[in-house]
């Protein structure tokens, strides 16, 4: 991924927190399950803190959560890795928003270490390195939400 200069970068990373809350936000209206809605809804917040920390970079200043965050390793348990593409359809079960919800996580992680490993900026790292962290935690979470329903249903 080629960009012009930070600014892009930083434009892009922003437009892609905003579809994703976006995303967890209309499907949370389409949901019937208050779980599922509830749910959705906590990701929709957390993708607008980052869309939030990233304008405050933009604008010049780091965000207080991001200078004062303790980076730590996040166990990656690889579910999304034997899930396929998918698209929301309303009305979808909860085993397979699961698992839309944990691939567009993927995705999000796999986006930000590439902005990461392509930043010069130590600033510009950290925030990404924080943003690697908040999605392999959100990862982590669907992932385990996943395994915990499957082994109620019995598979």
């Amino acid at each position: 991924m080629q960009f012009e200069n930070l600014n892009a970068i930083v434009d892009f990373a922003i437009e892609k927190e905003k579809e994703a809350a976006e995303f967890y936000e209309a499907a949370s209206k389409e949901e019937s399950m208050s779980g599922s809605k509830e749910m959705l809804l906590g990701f929709a917040q957390e993708e607008r803190k980052h869309e939030d920390m990233l304008e405050k970079f933009k604008s010049g200043s780091i965000d207080e959560s991001v200078s004062d965050y303790q980076l730590k390793w996040i166990k990656d348990i690889r579910r999304s890795d034997y899930v396929v593409e998918m698209e929301y359809k309303k009305g979808m079960g909860y085993p397979e928003l699961l698992m839309l919800a944990m691939k567009r996580e993927e995705a999000a992680l796999k986006l930000y270490n590439e902005l990461q490993d392509n930043s010069e900026s130590e600033d510009v790292k950290k925030i990404f390195k924080v943003l690697c962290q908040e999605e392999a935690k959100h990862k982590l979470a669907l992932e385990t939400m996943y395994d915990d329903h499957m082994a109620k249903v019995g598979d």
